[in-house]
Protein backbone atom coordinates (compact mmCIF):
# COMPACT_ATOMS: atom_id res chain seq x y z
CA UNK A 1 0.00 0.00 0.00
CA UNK A 2 3.08 2.56 0.53
CA UNK A 3 4.27 2.02 -2.56
CA UNK A 4 1.57 2.92 -5.16
CA UNK A 5 1.48 5.93 -2.39
CA UNK A 6 5.55 6.97 -2.75
CA UNK A 7 5.07 6.42 -6.52
CA UNK A 8 2.07 9.02 -6.46
CA UNK A 9 3.84 11.74 -4.37
CA UNK A 10 6.96 11.12 -6.83
CA UNK A 11 4.93 12.42 -9.96
CA UNK A 12 2.86 15.58 -8.00
CA UNK A 13 6.39 16.59 -6.74
CA UNK A 14 8.61 16.16 -10.48
CA UNK A 15 5.10 17.30 -12.51
CA UNK A 16 5.20 20.25 -9.17
CA UNK A 17 8.67 20.94 -9.84
CA UNK A 18 8.43 21.15 -13.86
CA UNK A 19 5.69 23.78 -13.90
CA UNK A 20 7.35 25.70 -11.07
CA UNK A 21 10.66 26.11 -12.92
CA UNK A 22 8.15 27.13 -16.27
CA UNK A 23 10.27 23.78 -18.62
CA UNK A 24 6.18 23.94 -19.26
CA UNK A 25 4.03 26.86 -19.96
CA UNK A 26 0.65 26.76 -17.27
CA UNK A 27 -1.88 26.89 -20.20
CA UNK A 28 -0.34 23.52 -21.63
CA UNK A 29 0.65 21.95 -17.92
CA UNK A 30 -1.14 23.52 -14.92
CA UNK A 31 0.21 22.86 -11.64
CA UNK A 32 -1.21 19.94 -9.10
CA UNK A 33 -2.39 22.97 -6.99
CA UNK A 34 -4.44 24.52 -9.59
CA UNK A 35 -6.08 20.71 -10.61
CA UNK A 36 -6.86 20.03 -7.15
CA UNK A 37 -8.19 23.69 -6.94
CA UNK A 38 -10.27 23.71 -9.98
CA UNK A 39 -11.36 19.96 -9.05
CA UNK A 40 -12.50 21.15 -5.65
CA UNK A 41 -14.76 23.99 -7.72
CA UNK A 42 -15.82 21.52 -9.54
CA UNK A 43 -17.25 19.36 -6.88
CA UNK A 44 -18.62 21.73 -5.05
CA UNK A 45 -20.65 23.13 -7.34
CA UNK A 46 -22.25 19.83 -8.10
CA UNK A 47 -22.34 19.37 -11.78
CA UNK A 48 -18.76 17.08 -11.93
CA UNK A 49 -20.89 14.89 -9.38
CA UNK A 50 -23.92 15.06 -11.93
CA UNK A 51 -21.92 13.92 -14.96
CA UNK A 52 -20.28 11.23 -13.04
CA UNK A 53 -23.26 9.73 -12.26
CA UNK A 54 -24.72 9.82 -15.53
CA UNK A 55 -21.06 7.90 -17.04
CA UNK A 56 -21.82 5.48 -14.30
CA UNK A 57 -25.44 4.93 -15.12
CA UNK A 58 -24.44 4.64 -18.75
CA UNK A 59 -21.66 2.25 -17.59
CA UNK A 60 -23.70 0.16 -15.30
CA UNK A 61 -26.55 -0.36 -17.47
CA UNK A 62 -23.76 -1.53 -20.79
CA UNK A 63 -22.49 -3.74 -18.23
CA UNK A 64 -25.39 -5.14 -17.19
CA UNK A 65 -26.52 -5.96 -20.76
CA UNK A 66 -23.29 -7.33 -21.83
CA UNK A 67 -22.94 -9.63 -18.54
CA UNK A 68 -26.69 -10.64 -19.34
CA UNK A 69 -25.40 -12.35 -23.01
CA UNK A 70 -22.01 -13.22 -21.89
CA UNK A 71 -22.14 -15.29 -18.93
CA UNK A 72 -24.55 -17.77 -20.36
CA UNK A 73 -22.95 -17.99 -23.89
CA UNK A 74 -19.55 -18.18 -22.36
CA UNK A 75 -20.65 -21.41 -19.86
CA UNK A 76 -21.53 -22.92 -23.12
CA UNK A 77 -18.48 -22.31 -24.51
CA UNK A 78 -16.77 -23.67 -22.04
CA UNK A 79 -18.94 -26.88 -21.69
CA UNK A 80 -19.88 -27.21 -25.78
CA UNK A 81 -17.18 -28.40 -28.15
CA UNK A 82 -19.49 -27.07 -31.31
CA UNK A 83 -20.61 -23.43 -29.44
CA UNK A 84 -17.06 -23.16 -28.64
CA UNK A 85 -16.04 -23.62 -32.28
CA UNK A 86 -18.92 -21.78 -33.78
CA UNK A 87 -18.24 -18.61 -32.06
CA UNK A 88 -14.35 -18.82 -31.03
CA UNK A 89 -13.56 -17.03 -34.70
CA UNK A 90 -16.21 -14.26 -34.07
CA UNK A 91 -15.29 -13.25 -31.10
CA UNK A 92 -11.54 -12.59 -31.87
CA UNK A 93 -12.39 -10.88 -35.08
CA UNK A 94 -14.44 -8.46 -32.38
CA UNK A 95 -11.42 -7.66 -30.78
CA UNK A 96 -9.78 -6.21 -33.86
CA UNK A 97 -12.58 -3.59 -34.43
CA UNK A 98 -12.02 -0.35 -31.98
CA UNK A 99 -14.96 1.34 -30.20
CA UNK A 100 -14.61 4.53 -31.79
CA UNK A 101 -14.56 2.85 -35.45
CA UNK A 102 -18.38 1.54 -33.86
CA UNK A 103 -19.92 4.26 -32.72
CA UNK A 104 -20.64 6.35 -35.61
CA UNK A 105 -22.46 2.53 -36.93
CA UNK A 106 -24.66 2.89 -33.87
CA UNK A 107 -25.64 6.04 -33.99
CA UNK A 108 -26.76 5.76 -37.86
CA UNK A 109 -28.64 2.30 -36.15
CA UNK A 110 -30.55 4.00 -33.30
CA UNK A 111 -30.22 7.42 -33.27
CA UNK A 112 -28.29 9.66 -30.45
CA UNK A 113 -29.12 9.41 -26.74
CA UNK A 114 -28.74 7.33 -24.12
CA UNK A 115 -29.00 3.70 -25.80
CA UNK A 116 -26.11 3.58 -28.71
CA UNK A 117 -23.78 4.83 -25.59
CA UNK A 118 -25.24 1.59 -23.41
CA UNK A 119 -24.68 -0.49 -26.37
CA UNK A 120 -20.78 0.56 -26.99
CA UNK A 121 -20.24 0.11 -23.15
CA UNK A 122 -21.66 -3.54 -23.46
CA UNK A 123 -19.52 -4.21 -26.52
CA UNK A 124 -16.55 -3.45 -24.88
CA UNK A 125 -17.59 -5.40 -21.90
CA UNK A 126 -18.62 -8.76 -23.58
CA UNK A 127 -15.18 -10.20 -24.48
CA UNK A 128 -13.73 -9.92 -21.11
CA UNK A 129 -16.59 -11.65 -19.03
CA UNK A 130 -16.72 -14.21 -21.65
CA UNK A 131 -13.17 -14.96 -21.33
CA UNK A 132 -12.60 -14.77 -17.79
CA UNK A 133 -15.83 -16.77 -17.59
CA UNK A 134 -14.76 -19.40 -20.01
CA UNK A 135 -11.29 -19.95 -17.97
CA UNK A 136 -13.02 -20.22 -15.18
CA UNK A 137 -15.38 -22.69 -15.62
CA UNK A 138 -12.91 -24.73 -17.21
CA UNK A 139 -10.49 -23.94 -14.45
CA UNK A 140 -12.23 -26.13 -11.91
CA UNK A 141 -10.72 -29.31 -10.95
CA UNK A 142 -12.03 -32.92 -12.86
CA UNK A 143 -12.12 -34.55 -10.32
CA UNK A 144 -14.16 -32.30 -7.99
CA UNK A 145 -17.10 -32.40 -10.96
CA UNK A 146 -16.49 -35.95 -11.27
CA UNK A 147 -17.18 -36.41 -7.25
CA UNK A 148 -20.12 -33.99 -7.63
CA UNK A 149 -22.02 -36.29 -10.08
CA UNK A 150 -21.20 -39.25 -8.29
CA UNK A 151 -23.44 -37.85 -5.61
CA UNK A 152 -26.20 -37.22 -8.26
CA UNK A 153 -25.33 -33.73 -9.12
CA UNK A 154 -25.82 -32.54 -12.59
CA UNK A 155 -26.51 -29.02 -14.74
CA UNK A 156 -27.80 -26.76 -12.50
CA UNK A 157 -26.65 -28.55 -9.59
CA UNK A 158 -23.90 -28.68 -10.75
CA UNK A 159 -23.58 -25.01 -11.62
CA UNK A 160 -24.84 -23.83 -8.38
CA UNK A 161 -22.81 -25.70 -6.04
CA UNK A 162 -18.90 -26.73 -7.91
CA UNK A 163 -18.49 -24.70 -10.84
CA UNK A 164 -20.27 -21.59 -10.13
CA UNK A 165 -18.25 -21.40 -6.46
CA UNK A 166 -14.88 -22.43 -7.57
CA UNK A 167 -14.91 -19.94 -10.87
CA UNK A 168 -16.58 -16.89 -9.41
CA UNK A 169 -13.32 -15.24 -8.99
CA UNK A 170 -12.49 -15.38 -12.64
CA UNK A 171 -15.54 -14.37 -13.06
CA UNK A 172 -15.61 -11.31 -11.04
CA UNK A 173 -12.19 -10.45 -12.00
CA UNK A 174 -13.64 -10.51 -15.67
CA UNK A 175 -16.58 -8.27 -14.54
CA UNK A 176 -14.03 -5.51 -12.59
CA UNK A 177 -11.98 -5.43 -15.84
CA UNK A 178 -15.08 -5.13 -18.01
CA UNK A 179 -16.78 -2.37 -16.14
CA UNK A 180 -13.99 -0.05 -16.15
CA UNK A 181 -13.55 -0.79 -19.99
CA UNK A 182 -17.22 0.27 -19.98
CA UNK A 183 -16.40 3.41 -18.05
CA UNK A 184 -13.86 4.48 -21.19
CA UNK A 185 -16.79 3.13 -23.44
CA UNK A 186 -19.22 5.80 -22.36
CA UNK A 187 -16.45 8.25 -22.39
CA UNK A 188 -15.52 7.50 -26.18
CA UNK A 189 -19.86 7.34 -26.82
CA UNK A 190 -20.13 10.41 -25.26
CA UNK A 191 -17.22 12.09 -27.21
CA UNK A 192 -18.92 10.55 -30.06
CA UNK A 193 -22.36 10.29 -29.67
CA UNK A 194 -23.02 13.35 -27.22
CA UNK A 195 -24.15 13.26 -23.69
CA UNK A 196 -24.37 14.47 -20.46
CA UNK A 197 -21.77 12.94 -18.93
CA UNK A 198 -18.08 13.25 -18.00
CA UNK A 199 -17.13 12.96 -22.50
CA UNK A 200 -19.38 15.72 -22.73
CA UNK A 201 -17.09 17.68 -20.46
CA UNK A 202 -13.88 16.45 -21.35
CA UNK A 203 -15.29 17.50 -25.62
CA UNK A 204 -16.43 20.89 -24.25
CA UNK A 205 -13.26 22.10 -22.07
CA UNK A 206 -11.07 20.92 -25.14
CA UNK A 207 -12.99 22.96 -27.95
CA UNK A 208 -12.09 25.73 -25.04
CA UNK A 209 -8.87 25.10 -24.64
CA UNK A 210 -9.75 24.43 -20.84
CA UNK A 211 -6.74 22.63 -19.58
CA UNK A 212 -6.92 22.52 -16.12
CA UNK A 213 -11.10 21.34 -16.45
CA UNK A 214 -9.43 18.79 -18.99
CA UNK A 215 -7.06 17.75 -16.12
CA UNK A 216 -9.44 18.13 -13.18
CA UNK A 217 -11.86 16.04 -15.48
CA UNK A 218 -9.44 13.48 -16.21
CA UNK A 219 -8.77 13.37 -12.04
CA UNK A 220 -12.16 12.38 -11.83
CA UNK A 221 -12.08 9.55 -14.16
CA UNK A 222 -8.91 8.20 -12.27
CA UNK A 223 -10.67 8.42 -8.77
CA UNK A 224 -13.83 6.40 -10.48
CA UNK A 225 -11.34 3.63 -11.95
CA UNK A 226 -9.77 3.27 -8.62
CA UNK A 227 -13.03 3.15 -6.56
CA UNK A 228 -14.67 0.62 -9.16
CA UNK A 229 -11.29 -1.17 -8.33
CA UNK A 230 -11.51 -1.19 -4.53
CA UNK A 231 -15.25 -2.18 -4.60
CA UNK A 232 -14.66 -5.15 -7.44
CA UNK A 233 -11.49 -6.06 -4.65
CA UNK A 234 -14.10 -6.26 -1.85
CA UNK A 235 -16.62 -8.01 -3.54
CA UNK A 236 -14.22 -11.01 -4.40
CA UNK A 237 -12.94 -10.75 -0.73
CA UNK A 238 -16.41 -10.69 0.43
CA UNK A 239 -17.48 -13.96 -1.69
CA UNK A 240 -13.98 -16.00 -1.46
CA UNK A 241 -14.91 -17.69 1.34
CA UNK A 242 -17.42 -19.61 -0.38
CA UNK A 243 -14.56 -21.37 -2.75
CA UNK A 244 -13.30 -23.54 -0.05
CA UNK A 245 -16.91 -24.27 0.91
CA UNK A 246 -17.23 -26.09 -1.88
CA UNK A 247 -13.90 -27.65 -2.61
CA UNK A 248 -13.46 -29.21 0.97
CA UNK A 249 -17.60 -30.70 0.18
CA UNK A 250 -16.45 -31.78 -3.04
CA UNK A 251 -13.26 -33.42 -1.80
CA UNK A 252 -14.55 -34.49 1.28
CA UNK A 253 -17.21 -36.54 -1.27
CA UNK A 254 -13.98 -37.81 -3.00
CA UNK A 255 -12.31 -38.54 0.50
CA UNK A 256 -16.23 -40.80 1.07
CA UNK A 257 -16.24 -42.19 -2.31
CA UNK A 258 -12.05 -43.82 -2.10
CA UNK A 259 -12.91 -44.84 1.47
CA UNK A 260 -15.32 -47.49 0.70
Amino acid sequence: MLAPLLLGAAILLGWQLVTAVGAVPITLLPTPVAVAQRFGQDLAAGQLLAWTGTTIVEALLGSALAASIALPLAYLIAKVRLVETATAPYLAASQAIPAVAVAPLLVLWVGYGLLPIVLLCALLVFFPVVLATVLGVRGVDPELKEAAQLDGAAGWQLLRHIEGPLSQRAVLTGLRNGFTLSITGAVVGELVMGGNGLGMVLSVQASTADTTGLFSTLLMLCLLAIVIYLIMLLLESWTDPLRPTAARESQISVSTKENR
